[in-house]
């Protein structure tokens, strides 16, 4: 068995406000946070609600990007999209662009001090206005360091009210990652690809329940991003045992590895070796889907191909 940490990886499905370090939780807070298992998604849903709430100046914002840096770096992480719900802090705080601002100011000096690259996605809540999901888009356009926009949360909300803004967000050459078949089932998938125009799927772990969908998205070759423990602790499979990965994988789908922000990537991967027998030669390939899968430039997925290749050899 090969360390895991030396596994050079991407990860692509990690919320910054998930993965603030508890430590500093508390000391912004002055509160803990449940680790779940949660009994439903709103317990999950209030917990973030108060990291979000603890996040006020542009100091706390450029705090917990440089922690997040700093933690996934140790992580073995090479490349990271973290997702960000700008909109909503910058109306929260009735500050336009400075949460964005002071996120990309401690990315930047996390890349500089840890040697990780980053990227952001700016995503937003299918329950909130469609107005708010049009800034997003206006953030995204305004800062080249957003390489994608997606709408997440609860999954019976449709995606139709936010059509005009997708196909605009297509036009100007936006990439649209949603959450779907996380909550919601295989047509929630079908609707982020169709109506979404989705170039990955955040979880998308419903998808066998179609075997028709199951066919399209292989052959779309539309990538999900599948976060194990995410799935436990939310209740949508009932035990890591359980989890649905080997068989994504054993259909062929385009299946990358990522934690939702609950928890280290390392570990991750850890959990899959344990819990499936998965070899060190499987892990890699799944950590060169991840990187095949990410928007970085080609540059850095070589490089990450080749130290991936390494670790294996």
């Amino acid at each position: 068995m090969r360390d895991l940490v030396q596994l050079p990886k991407a990860h692509l499905h990690v919320h910054l406000e998930s993965a603030v370090r508890r430590s500093t939780v508390r000391e912004l807070a002055g509160t803990e946070i449940d680790e779940g298992p949660y009994g439903t998604f709103a317990e999950f849903a209030a917990q973030r609600a108060l990291i979000r709430d603890a996040l006020r100046t542009p100091e706390h914002f450029r705090r917990v990007a440089l922690e997040f840096c700093a933690d996934e770096a140790a992580q073995g992480v090479r490349y990271a999209e973290v997702t960000f719900t700008a909109a909503a802090h910058e109306e929260r705080l009735g500050e336009p662009g400075m949460p964005l601002a002071a996120v990309l100011e401690g990315l930047a000096e996390g890349q500089r001090a840890y040697g990780i690259d980053t990227r952001v996605i700016l995503d937003h809540s299918r329950r909130r206005p469609v107005s708010r999901f049009a800034r997003t888009l206006e953030l995204a356009l305004a800062h080249p360091e957003v390489v994608a926009i997606g709408l997440a949360g609860d999954e019976a909300y449709p995606l139709a009210p936010f059509a005009g803004v997708i196909r605009a967000a297509d036009e100007a050459g936006v990439r649209l990652v949603h959450h779907a078949g996380e909550t919601g089932g295989p047509g929630n998938i079908r609707e982020a690809i169709r109506t979404g125009l989705a170039a990955r799927i955040g979880h998308g772990v419903r998808v066998l329940d179609d075997p028709e969908l199951v066919t399209e998205v292989r052959d779309l070759r539309v990538p999900l991003e599948v976060c194990p423990r995410s799935n436990v602790l939310l209740h949508v499979v009932g035990s890591l045992a359980e989890h649905p990965l080997p068989r994504l994988v054993e259909a062929g789908l385009a299946v990358t590895v990522n934690t939702d922000g609950e928890g280290a990537l390392a570990a991750e991967y850890t959990m899959i070796q344990e819990t499936f027998g998965t070899s060190d030669a499987e892990l890699a390939a799944l950590a060169v889907t991840t990187v095949d899968a990410s928007f970085a430039p080609e540059a850095v997925k070589a490089e990450l191909r080749s130290g991936i290749a390494r670790w294996a050899a």
